[in-house]
Parts: structure tokens; C-alpha cells; sequence
């Protein structure tokens, strides 16, 4: 959880302004601590409102500038300083305000500082400037943002040798290059004879961090220095002190630390004998508390202060008092930056808990909360959640973390973990005026970070909300199972009752039937739970009160307007939107209804949907509208009447942490914050949605748990196609004699039959052929079909607590071996494979694309023996049961004989006996550790660990395919290090594809390149593949990451017109609400690069990114980085275009009313030159950007999510709104890039749709593994017709042979339509509503003999469903 603390260091009085904080805090003291009095620095400081100047902030360096008000003719000595957040302000202005009040001064000191963030700003950066012309001495810490960095190097550089004295401490290798202090310089680092060199490569190998380094450095190296002669040893002696004056951080010690400077090297003071003392030194860690007499470094000896203290309530002397560890940095208790700590501190102590308060001085907390806050005799922790102040990793600071060190530490501890943020990049104002709440530069070093090491979220302006929601976590570590209260929150998505317990891959009521069975046997109260799944979800879903048919879900609770009035704060704030209470949602007029069922201390409830999705009005606003009454109603049965000690949402994903509010860091008026309330979330999330999963956990705070997506298995082939691969199997055989011929008409017959003819040019039937041709059209077939029998499906839905069976693994684990993983040494099986014939298997590929006969035959041959050689290996360490059994053990046996290895023993009955051993072994052992990962079942041991208040381990969300590490699941989901992609991979990856996609245009479109292609960036996407998509974008326009010296990717360079061979393609980037939230930094990256590449000085036909915008700026009347403008998405706290909403609802008349909710919803602006702005509404630069579109194109990028899964791809999908806004009307080619397989495939988007149709909706393999999961596998179905429709109306690219062939399938075959309705009759009405819809809007054409029936079938569906509930 993050909360920002209001501890805005931008006070000039530190602490003073706290309380004058227009915000409602608790009143707490800060008199009672005996730090030296401070004094404001120049005055109380007026906040502007974010914007002003579009930065991040708005405050000047002025308010830490002071000038010596009685010089009287004394030298004058100016110092400048840098710094990353202000703690050090009110220190050093006391410092040098008592240097300059001492009657014996010898020197007038000058100081003015920096926040390195100010540095965006022009005006600001010019006066920093202008202050270092004529400063004596220069310090700069903590600079680890590298275009700030570089802007401080080149300010200081033109200064340094004039200046008496550069002091950088730990900060950027370039930044540190600058320090000088006489003979003493590191102008060397990072170069091998650097002794600090040897640092920074020790630093790379451990990632123990730099600081910590310094820090034992700086305890020996002064002692030893001090008996050295050279000068040269003296000023590394002076630097060392320099640093532990800095680190020390009182007024007193910078004092000290600027006399020492002053006298030792500004030229007129060198003689002036001034003195100066040692560092005072604090101790590296220990416990400190406000109100004790000293720091502790034992935590018994702090324990028995605690206990004796005399102003302690009597409830923290209560033994079961919860006890909380806070985890701070020193250098905000040494600088007396500390109001923030002390007010938790004094409010978890007023609610009643005990608090253990640990610090460190370097950035490494892993010791320290070993050393005091566990037990050294049991191993216990002493505390029951812990909550982290810093907002830094637990091991490592802003440049470099060591998760695994913090994960191993966090677990020994086992209790909640959240950390909360300071607000450092902004004042308070402009945090709470912000749409993007949170800086985003803190959002990468303090929110992606420390989710890696597993915490949830709390970012808060109130110490209260933190303070209570850590105890409401520990309190989950002290209560006994039998009393704990756990409310189950399902979704229902489109809101029907066929659609209760939505979720992605989920079986939901099966799963929560497991969940609630093993939490009865492990003693929590589930009284009354019905013997099976099926009579669960009856019991949820009808209301046993209704008299005659009622379309009602069972109703829990009746809430009168008057109870939830008084019980809903924020209330009165919702009727803007949705008039006075109760309204008509979730209501039956008087009451607000509150959907569910309870079974002892667990309730089981339905949450509210948005509410506006039946509303064609309200789905154009560009805004999201607030959550209705009905909503709030839920959340505050669940907090308030219920009193849940934990809420579970099941299953991804619910509309709580989509509500309208700040992007990131929450305030208590952004609705997900005020819906939540205190209770701590726990939320199952699949595995493969980790943009998503870090949404919910930054929005509404929650702890997910990721569970597996179904297993996989190959589409293969049925009907028409499988006679397909039968003919061909006949030819290849038969092809040389007279039957050749004949056997060619059939395939080409079937294949028409089929409906192959839009995607394989084939002959007129009886046309004579050459025999090379003849080969050709196989071959195309041939591919066509192989393609489709290969394709990956996820069978069935999932059920928590049942993870697959080997052999249910074995098509996962093909996929697996099917990558190569160079930085692992690992040779995919494919490859290996077509070694053995002397092939490349990349020439394989694009043969077989090509239909070349003889490479489709081999790479089916290919594919079969690593089918086989893979399932010889599964059955070797599996049971009769199908039950892996010790895959280790077995591994070594297998591995220790030759001959014997199963994959050995399957290949030598094949082509490929040959295959390189040594290579197939390092594959299996690898293959070996992901089926041990794949059959293990965390799930629901992880979703008890977390309802017992502890520490669930974090672990990667993405695509198990490609990163095994994601598995096993039932970890705590985290993104990745924002500022880590793209990785050269992804470039790599990138390029590739990007050639494909331009060399298919260039085809269909008359050897003409695209002027611009119109594209999506997904969060998920992107975290997946490391930044392939966002790669792709800048090599159309032609540029490259470049990374600095951390790794990080912060900056572009154009890549030369040679180098490319080709013009730069225009873009118009549309990227979803969600990559908004995670990649701001590549928003700005992005926008950075597109405006970099219009101001390139080079002709318009081979840039086109400049030619538009010439056009546009003049169309505009705006500069031309304005109408450079090409990065856009929703505004803040919006997600989706709501085409997905009004498709799914019906709620929607014609196709101009679709354009217009994507171009209203999508048209907001990023830009990088205001990045603090948030997003700004363009409209007209964004119409005039997708006129230009000759492309649309989407990625796939992994097998589980294709184009009619899911709603959100043509919910961005422009195409036919792009045909709209060209001048020309020509609709532009769409493409769909799939890297979903090692052979990466561009293809039209209806070669997609049609691929998708034939694999998932018509394949019996597909249909009847959803027909498996009963209720929940007839809304699947229903979902892909359903969201097939979304594509005709967006794109217009659905064959009418798509909705013929599932009327066939669906309706016309009589056990199929029983079954159907029987299983869940209000999906099979919206089924069939479906298809009159498809044949009503004119994208099915159909016999009237069809329609009559589907009308007929409506009808009796609606009487059987009113029967059901008489």
C-alpha cells in the first residue's frame, strides 16, 4: 500500500506548515520533541496549482536561498546545492543561519538549493545557472534522473575549475564524475583504475547497494587516511568527512562540514584558523521513537523503555496490543525531517497499537528488520504487519534494488508489508489538484519498485487511513479463523443473470465452492453451505422471496436511504451524476438492494456493474461518470453492516479500481479510495494480466493472487478440414501418378467449401495445372490448415485449487521449447530439430509461409516430433494417475542415462535421430523445472496465508509461455521496472515484425509505403514482451532506445535515413487506459521522439512524421511540436472507448454513434513538454492524425487472448472511423501482428477474425470444452458471437460465413440448442438476441427461413426463463 503521508517537504518551516495544510488531519502534537527549534527558512510559500508552467511542480529554489543580512565586508563564501527531495532544507538554512548569526565569524555565507525536479523548468534552470557563475562550492546528492543529471553536468562542467570546491555524493556516474576537492577528483570512474570503480563493479555483481558501500567506507577510510602524507590522501580524507557530515545531516554537523570546506579551500580563508569538530555520527541503524531518550540499538532494551513509559493509554499496555514495525530512513531523523514519522507514530499509538520504529542509513533494510524485529530465540516476528515510510525498495534506492535479498527478508518476517509514500516531487496542493496524482518519476522509483518486493497500495494524504488499514492487516494476523468475516465479491459483466460470477478463464462458482470448502475443513464459519457447486449458484442467483418470475438476484440486505445516507460519507457527491438516492439501480425504489448470500461469517455478493452501460448518453461523456448509489451502497454493507475482515474479489476483474480518481496515489475524493475504505483487499487475478493486476493493487490497494489460466491444447482439426488434411496426406503420396490431377480438383474444391478462398489464392476448379503449380496451391493450403490445427486454446476455465495434470501440460510445455533462450543458453526443440537435417529453422518458417510443399512437410514433421518427444518425456515422470511425481529426482535418473533419455528413445524412431544430445538435455532439464512449476498448486494456500496475515510472495504476471517465471502461480502479481523497457530483445523482436508489417502493406497497397499506421499500446502487451510494441512504434519513425548507466531507458536517437533504408512512418498512437497508468515515463518517451523526428531537417517524402505535421501545424495555426502531437489515450481516471460497453449492451444505434464515443473518450493528449499537465483534450490534432492513416494495426502476443476473447480490441479498433475521416474515404488495410508463436506472423485483420472463428466459436474442441464448465462455459460462447459483432461494427471485416456456419453450429443442430438452453438460459437468450442483432444491423445475411426460427426461439426462451422463476 503506498500513502502519502502529508509530509510535503516543500515547508520552508518543515513541519510548522503541517498543520496549517488545508487538509483534515489528526491534530497531532508537535511540540513534544526536543529538536532544536526550527526557523522558517524565507517565508510560507504559495502554492500554484498544477500547470502553471505544465511541470510537476511549481515551487522555486527562492524559498531555499539565504543571504547574509549584515556581511559587514567579511569573504563571502556561496554554496549551491542539488538534492532529490527537500529533508535537507530546513537543516542546512539553520546551519547557515547560525554560521552567519556567530559574532565571530571569519566568513558570510550564501546558500541556495535545488530539488533536482525544479530543474525541468527553463526559468529555473537559467537561474541555477546564473547562481553557479560566481559560487565558491557546488554539492549535489542523490541525481539519479538522467536527463536532469545531464542538465546538472553540463552547468556545473562550464563552472568547475573556477570553483573552490565540487562535492557530489552518491548520485549518477556522470554527476559524480564532477567531484573535486583539491588534488582529489573522480574524473576516472567508472574507468578500471578508479578505486571507486572497484565499487561500483562490486555494487553490479551483488546489488548490495552503492550507499551501504560508501557507508563502511566512509566509517574506515578516514582513520587510515589520516596518517598518509600526500595531499593527495588529505582531500580524499576531507571528502570521506565531507560525506559523513552530509549523511550526519544536522544543522550542527553541516555547520562543521561548510567551516571544513570554507577553511581548507576557498582561497581567502585558507589562513583564517577556523575551527571546526568531527562529525557527530548516528548510529548506521537501530529504533528510534520520537519520545525516547536516545536511539536504540538493541530491540530488548527499547522494548523495556516501552514498557515503562508513563504516558502510554491503557491500550497499548494491554499484552495483545497489535504491534506495527515502521521501517524509516535516517537521514529524515538526523535532518529533523521527521514530522510524518511522528504523526504515524503518535496515531497508531492513539488507535491502540504498539510500534517497533527501525531506521537505516544506506538504502539496504533487510539487516535492520531482521536484527529488530525478529525474535533471534523463536524466529517469531515481534510485530503483525509492517509498514515501510521510506517509499524505496527494502534493498536498494533509487538506482539499483535487490529484490530477492527483500523478498527472502520479507518472508522470514511473514506479516503484511506496505510501504507508504512521502510526497517528494510535488506540494500537497499540486498533488491534490493533479489528475495524474502522483509524480511520475516517483511513480517509477517509489510505486514500480516496491511492488516487486510485494506490498499492496495505500497512497494517502491521511496518516489516519494508513494508520488504521495497517492495523486492519494485523488485526488478520491475531484473530482466530472461527471469527474472521470474509465477504466474496463476484462480478456480473454485461449485467445479466447469466452472467454472474464473470471472469476471465474462471470457473468462479466451482472455485469458490473449493475455496469455501477448504477454508470449512480448515475451521473458518461456513455454515450452511450447500453439497455442490450447481446448488451454490442457484442459491446466489434467484430470489427465493420472489412470489412470481423475477429477474432479481437473491437479495442480502435492504438498506433504507436514511441507514446508508449516515453510513456514506462521500454520498451526496454521487447525485451529480445519478440524482438523489436510492435511483433506480440496484434499488426497488425505497430500498438500495444489496445482492448475495450469507453462509456463517462468509458473504457471498454480486457487485454492482458501472451502471451507464445501457445509456447510449452517457457512454459518449469523455469522463467517466462516478459509481451510482447502488455501488456505494455494496462497499458500505460490506465495510460497515457486515464488517468484513477481508474482502476477496474473485476472479478478473471487477469495475472497484476502474472508478474515476487520480491515475496513481489516491486521495479520499478519488472513488476507488472512498469505495474500499479500510478493509484489506485480497483479489484473485490471472496470471496473465499483470497490467491489470497492478492497477487494482494501486487503485484500490489490493493484495492479488494470481491463479492459472486453463491449459492449453492445439485447436486441431474437424469436419471439412480435417477431409482437407486427409486429401493432402492422398496427394503427397500420389502425386506423380495419374490420380495427381484429380486429387489437386478435390482440395481445391473442399478447400472453397471451407472457406479457404479468402485467405489461399486458389485456381478455378478444373483448371490444368503444371505440376510446380499444382504444389504451390497444396502447399498453401497445406499451411493454411497447419496454421489452424496449431493454434494454441486454452480449453475450459479454470477452477482454483485444481491445477492441470501433466499431460494436460504437454501442449504448454511444446510451446515452451519452441523459443530459444539465448540468455539461458537454451536452443528451442524446433531448432535443434532442423540442425539435424542441416536446416535453419527460420527458413522453415518462411518457406512454409510461402506454401512452399516440401517446408510444410517438414515443419509438420517438425512439429509432430516435438509433440512426441515432449509427451515421451511427461509420461516418464508422471503416475498411473496422470500426477507428476518427483520431477527431480526422476530428471537426474534420466539425465544419467544416455540412451534411456525418453526424448532420445522417441527421436531415434524418426527423421531426427541425430539431434544434438548435449543441447536436448539442457532443453529437458529447463523443460523439467517449468512442469514442476506448471502442476504446483499455491492458489489457495497463498489466499490463506493472506487471510492469516502474512506475507505472500510477490512473483511477474505475463505470459507463462514466454516468461516460466510467472509460474507457479499464487503469488502476488507486480508489473516490472517501468523504466526497464524496451529491452534490446524487444527492439529486436520489434524490427522484425515492423519489416513484415511494412513489406505487407507495400504489397497490397502497390509497392506504396504507409504514410502513417494508427496503433494500440496494451499494458499488458508490453509487460509481457519487455516494450515490443512500444519498440515497434519507435522504429517506424525511426529511432532507437538508448540506455544510461543503470540500464534504464529515458532517452531516443535518431536513427540516419541510410541506416533505415526507408522512409519514417508517421504513427498515431492510441494506448489504453492502463498503459497510461504504468507507462507514463513511455508516454513521454514516445512524445519526445515523434516531436524529435518532426524537427529533423530532412525532405518530406522520407519523413512523414515531419511532412504531416507541417501540414497540420498550418491547418492548426499552431507550432509545429504542437502538431507533433501523436501520443493519446482517455483522460485521467477513464479507461476504454465504452464501444466495448455499448456493443455489449445493445446499446447503441448506428456506427457514427460509436466513432463519436471513440473520438470523444479517446482524444486526450499527452505531452512531453507539459508532462505535469496530465492528459489535454485535442480533438481536432486527433482526427487530423487518423486522416492520414494508410494502416491500423494490433498486436497478439499471447495464445490465451485473441481477437474475439476479448472486448478491448475492437473497442480500439479505428478502422472504419478512419475510412470516415480521410479525404479520400478509402478504408485503410488493418493489420494484426501475432508473436504468439516463435514464427511471428503478420496478417489482415479479417484473416484473423476468420483463423479466430475457426479455432475458438465453430471448433467442437472449443465448444464443448466450454460446454464442460456448465453455467459459465454457455456465456463464453455467447462472449465471442457477441464480441464478433463488435468487429463488424468497428472494422466491417466479419465474412457472412462466420455467423452462418455458428447459426449452424448453435442453432440449427437441436441437441446443441437443448443443451445450451437448459445449461443457462438467460446466455442463450442473449445468444440468440445476438444473432437477430448481426442479421438486423446488416452484417449477416440469412434466410428468412433463420430469422423465423431465431424469432421463435427468443420467445420461447423468455417464457422458459419467466417459468424458472415462478
Amino acid at each position: 500500500m503506498s500513502s502519502s503521508l502529508v509530509s510535503t517537504p516543500f515547508a520552508a518551516a518543515a513541519q510548522k506548515q503541517l498543520l496549517a495544510a488545508p487538509v483534515p488531519l489528526h491534530s497531532f502534537l508537535l511540540s513534544s520533541r526536543r529538536q532544536p527549534p526550527r526557523r522558517a527558512g524565507a517565508g510560507a510559500i504559495r502554492c500554484a496549482v498544477a500547470g502553471g508552467n505544465g511541470l510537476f511542480t511549481q515551487t522555486k529554489p527562492e524559498v531555499r536561498r539565504v543571504v547574509p543580512t549584515d556581511p559587514r565586508g567579511l569573504p563571502r563564501v556561496k554554496v549551491v546545492y542539488v538534492v532529490l527531495e527537500a529533508q535537507y532544507q530546513s537543516s542546512v538554512t539553520a546551519a547557515v543561519q547560525q554560521l552567519n548569526a556567530d559574532p565571530r565569524r571569519a566568513a558570510a555565507f550564501e546558500v541556495v538549493g535545488y530539488l533536482i525536479e525544479e530543474l525541468r523548468d527553463e526559468d529555473t534552470y537559467a537561474t541555477f545557472c546564473a547562481d553557479l557563475a560566481d559560487a565558491n562550492v557546488f554539492i549535489g546528492s542523490l541525481i539519479f534522473v538522467e536527463e536532469l543529471a545531464l542538465k546538472v553536468k553540463a552547468a556545473v562542467e562550464k563552472e568547475r575549475d573556477r570553483m573552490d570546491a565540487v562535492l557530489v555524493f552518491p548520485s549518477m556516474p556522470e554527476v559524480m564524475r564532477l567531484n573535486k576537492l583539491g588534488s582529489f577528483s573522480m574524473s576516472q570512474l567508472g574507468q578500471s583504475k578508479s578505486p571507486f570503480f572497484q565499487l561500483f563493479k562490486r555494487n553490479k555483481a551483488n546489488s548490495s547497494n552503492f550507499a551501504d558501500s560508501m557507508l563502511k567506507l566512509v566509517r574506515t577510510l578516514p582513520k587510515v587516511l589520516k596518517y598518509l602524507p600526500s595531499d593527495k590522501a588529505q582531500d580524499a580524507r576531507l571528502y570521506i568527512l565531507s560525506l559523513q557530515f552530509w549523511l550526519g545531516g544536522s544543522p550542527d554537523n553541516l555547520q562543521n562540514f561548510l567551516k571544513m570546506i570554507a577553511s581548507s579551500y576557498v582561497p581567502a580563508l585558507r589562513g583564517a584558523g577556523i575551527k571546526y569538530d568531527d562529525p557527530v555520527l548516528y548510529l548506521d541503524s537501530g529504533i528510534w521513537h520520537p519520545l525516547a531518550p536516545t536511539m536504540y540499538e538493541d530491540v530488548k532494551e527499547y522494548l523495556n523503555w516501552y514498557g515503562t513509559r508513563r504516558d502510554a493509554n491503557d491500550r497499548l499496555k494491554d499484552p495483545n496490543a497489535p504491534v506495527i514495525g515502521l521501517v524509516l530512513q535516517r537521514s529524515h531523523i538526523v535532518t529533523g525531517d521527521d514530522g510524518h514519522y511522528v504523526a504515524v507514530i503518535m496515531e497508531l499509538e492513539a488507535r491502540g497499537a504498539k510500534v517497533i520504529p527501525i531506521f537505516a542509513g544506506g538504502l539496504d533494510f533487510s539487516g535492520p528488520t531482521q536484527r529488530y524485529l525478529v525474535d533471534p530465540v523463536t524466529g517469531k516476528s515481534f510485530v503483525n504487519a509492517v509498514v515501510s515510510l521510506t517509499g524505496f525498495a527494502l534493498v536498494g534506492g533509487p538506482a539499483r534494488q535487490d529484490h530477492p535479498k527483500a523478498i527472502a527478508a520479507l518472508q522470514k518476517l511473514d506479516v503484511p508489508y506496505i510501504v507508504a509514500l512521502p510526497l517528494v516531487f510535488q506540494t500537497t496542493e499540486e498533488w491534490l489538484n493533479s489528475t495524474l496524482g502522483l509524480h511520475p518519476i516517483q511513480v517509477a522509483l517509489q510505486v514500480a519498485l516496491p511492488e516487486l518486493d510485494g506490498k499492496s497500495h495505500a497512497l494517502h494524504k491521511r496518516v489516519e487511513q494508513l494508520c488504521t488499514r495497517a492495523i486492519r492487516w494485523a488485526e488478520l494476523k491475531r484473530k482466530t479463523k472461527e471469527e474472521k468475516k470474509l465477504a466474496i465479491t463476484v462480478f456480473s459483466f454485461p449485467p445479466d443473470k447469466g452472467n454472474v460470477g464473470t471472469a476471465a478463464y474462471l470457473n468462479v462458482f466451482n472455485s469458490i465452492y473449493s475455496v469455501l470448502s477448504d477454508l470449512k475443513k480448515d475451521g473458518y464459519n461456513v455454515e450452511g453451505l450447500p453439497d455442490t457447486p450447481e446448488a451454490l449458484i442457484e442459491e446466489v442467483i434467484h430470489d427465493k422471496e420472489a412470489q412470481f418470475n423475477s429477474p432479481n438476484l437473491n437479495v442480502a440486505y435492504r438498506m433504507n436511504v436514511r441507514e446508508y445516507q449516515a453510513l456514506t460519507s462521500y454520498a451526496s457527491l454521487l447525485e451529480e451524476n445519478w440524482g438523489k438516492p436510492p435511483g433506480h439501480l440496484n434499488s426497488d425504489g425505497e430500498n438500495l438492494l444489496v445482492y448475495g448470500k450469507q453462509y456463517g461469517n462468509v458473504f457471498i455478493g454480486v457487485q454492482p456493474t458501472f451502471g451507464y452501460e445501457g445509456d447510449p448518453m452517457r457512454l459518449l461523456f469523455s469522463k467517466s461518470a462516478s459509481p451510482h448509489h447502488g455501488f456505494a451502497a455494496y462497499y458500505t454493507f460490506v465495510e460497515k453492516i457486515f464488517q468484513a475482515d477481508a474482502v476477496l474479489h474473485f476472479g478478473t476483474h471487477g469495475s472497484l479500481e476502474f472508478m474515476p480518481g487520480k491515475q496513481v496515489g489516491m486521495s479520499d475524493a478519488c472513488y476507488p479510495d472512498s469505495l474500499i475504505g479500510n478493509i484489506p483487499n485480497i483479489y484473485y487475478y490471472a496470471a496473465n494480466n499483470p497490467s491489470e493486476a497492478t492497477v487494482a493493487k494501486r487503485r484500490s490497494y489490493a493484495n492479488t493472487i494470481s491463479y492459472l489460466t486453463p491449459p492449453a491444447e492445439n485447436a486441431g482439426l474437424y469436419k471439412g478440414l480435417k477431409q482437407l488434411s486427409e486429401l493432402i496426406s492422398s496427394y503427397q503420396s500420389l502425386k506423380d501418378t495419374g490420380r495427381g490431377t484429380q486429387i489437386v480438383s478435390s482440395i481445391i474444391s473442399t478447400a472453397k467449401q471451407c472457406n479457404l478462398d479468402k485467405d489461399v489464392p486458389l485456381p478455378e476448379e478444373g483448371e490444368e495445372l503444371p505440376p510446380n503449380e499444382r504444389d504451390l496451391v497444396v502447399g498453401k493450403v497445406y499451411a493454411k490448415i497447419m496454421e489452424i490445427e496449431s493454434r494454441l486454446l486454452p480449453c475450459g476455465l479454470h477452477v482454483i485449487g485444481e491445477p492441470p495434470s501433466a499431460i494436460e501440460a504437454v501442449a504448454t510445455l511444446v510451446n515452451i521449447a519452441a523459443l530459444d533462450r539465448p540468455e539461458d543458453g537454451i536452443t528451442s526443440l524446433p531448432g535443434i530439430l532442423a540442425a539435424t537435417v542441416g536446416r535453419e529453422i527460420e527458413d522453415v518458417y518462411r518457406g512454409s509461409d510461402k506454401g512452399i510443399l516440401a517446408d510444410v512437410e517438414l515443419l509438420r514433421q517438425i512439429t509432430e516430433a516435438s509433440r512426441g518427444a515432449i509427451t515421451a518425456f511427461v509420461e516418464k515422470t508422471t503416475n498411473s494417475k496422470g500426477q507428476v511425481v518427483n520431477v527431480a529426482n526422476n530428471l537426474s535418473n534420466i539425465l544419467g542415462f544416455g540412451l534411456s533419455e525418453p526424448w532420445v528413445q522417441y527421436l531415434s524412431t524418426t527423421k531426427f535421430i541425430r539431434a544434438d544430445r548435449e543441447k536436448l538435455r539442457v532443453l529437458f532439464g529447463f523443460l523439467g523445472e517449468c512442469l514442476k512449476l506448471v502442476v504446483q498448486d499455491n492458489e489457495l494456500g497463498s489466499l490463506k496465508l493472506a487471510l492469516e496475515g502474512s506475507y505472500v510472495e510477490p512473483g511477474p504476471g505475463g505470459d507463462p509461455i514466454r516468461n516460466p517465471k510467472v509460474l507457479p502461480t499464487g503469488k502476488n502479481i507486480h508489473a516490472l521496472d517501468p523504466q526497464a523497457i524496451p529491452t534490446t530483445a524487444a527492439m529486436k523482436s520489434a524490427k522484425i515484425v515492423v519489416d513484415r508489417l511494412l513489406e505487407r502493406q507495400k504489397a497490397d497497397n502497390g509497392g506504396k509505403y504507409p504514410e502513417t499506421v494508427a496503433l494500440v499500446l496494451w499494458g499488458t502487451d508490453n509487460i509481457k514482451t519487455y516494450g515490443e510494441s512500444l519498440a515497434q512504434v519507435l522504429w517506424m519513425i525511426g529511432v532507437r532506445p538508448v540506455a544510461d548507466t543503470f540500464g534504464r531507458v529515458n532517452r531516443v536517437e535518431p536513427v540516419s535515413l541510410e541506416e533505415l533504408g526507408r522512409p519514417r512512418i508517421d504513427v498515431v498512437v492510441n494506448c489504453s487506459g492502463v498503459f497510461r497508468d504504468l507507462f507514463i515515463n513511455q508516454m513521454n518517451l514516445l512524445d519526445r521522439a515523434v516531436k524529435m523526428v518532426a524537427e529533423l531537417d530532412e525532405p518530406a517524402e522520407m519523413n512523414y512524421v515531419r511532412k504531416h505535421a507541417q501540414e497540420q501545424a498550418e491547418e492548426l495555426g499552431v507550432s509545429l511540436r504542437e502538431a507533433a502531437t501523436r501520443v493519446f489515450s482517455n483522460a485521467s481516471g477513464s479507461y476504454s472507448s465504452n464501444v466495448n460497453l455499448a456493443v455489449e449492451n445493445a446499446s447503441w444505434t448506428d456506427e457514427k454513434q460509436l466513432q463519436d464515443m471513440y473520438l470523444s473518450r479517446k482524444s486526450f493528449a499527452f505531452d512531453s513538454d507539459a508532462p505535469g499537465a496530465g492528459m489535454k483534450e485535442k480533438r481536432k490534432a486527433f482526427e487530423l492524425a487518423l486522416a492520414t492513416a494508410d494502416a491500423t494495426f494490433q498486436n497478439l502476443d499471447s495464445s490465451e487472448i485473441s481477437l474475439t476473447d476479448v472486448s478491448h480490441y475492437f473497442d480500439s479498433d479505428p478502422t472504419k472511423l478512419v475510412q470516415g475521416l480521410r479525404k479520400d474515404g478509402r478504408a485503410p488495410s488493418s493489420y494484426i501482428a501475432d508473436t504468439t508463436t516463435a514464427n511471428a506472423q503478420v496478417r489482415t485483420l479479417s484473416e484473423t477474425v476468420r483463423l479466430d472463428a475457426r479455432t475458438k466459436l465453430l471448433n467442437p474442441k472449443w465448444y464443448e470444452g466450454m460446454m464442460k464448465s456448465g453455467y459459465e462455459g454457455v456465456r463464453e460462447i455467447e462472449k465471442r458471437l457477441t464480441n464478433t459483432v463488435g468487429w463488424s461494427a468497428t472494422s466491417g471485416q466479419v465474412d457472412n460465413w462466420v455467423y452462418e456456419e455458428a447459426n449452424s453450429t448453435f442453432i440449427e443442430d437441436e441437441a446443441m440448442r437443448k443443451r445450451l438452453m437448459e445449461t443457462n438460459p438467460n446466455s442463450f437468450r442473449k445468444l440468440v438476441q445476438t444473432f437477430l442483432e448481426a442479421s438486423g444491423r446488416g452484417y449477416w445475411e440469412t434466410s428468412e427461413e433463420n430469422l423465423d426460427r431465431l424469432r421463435e426461439l427468443y420467445s420461447e426462451v423468455e417464457d422458459k426463463i419467466e417459468g424458472i422463476d415462478r
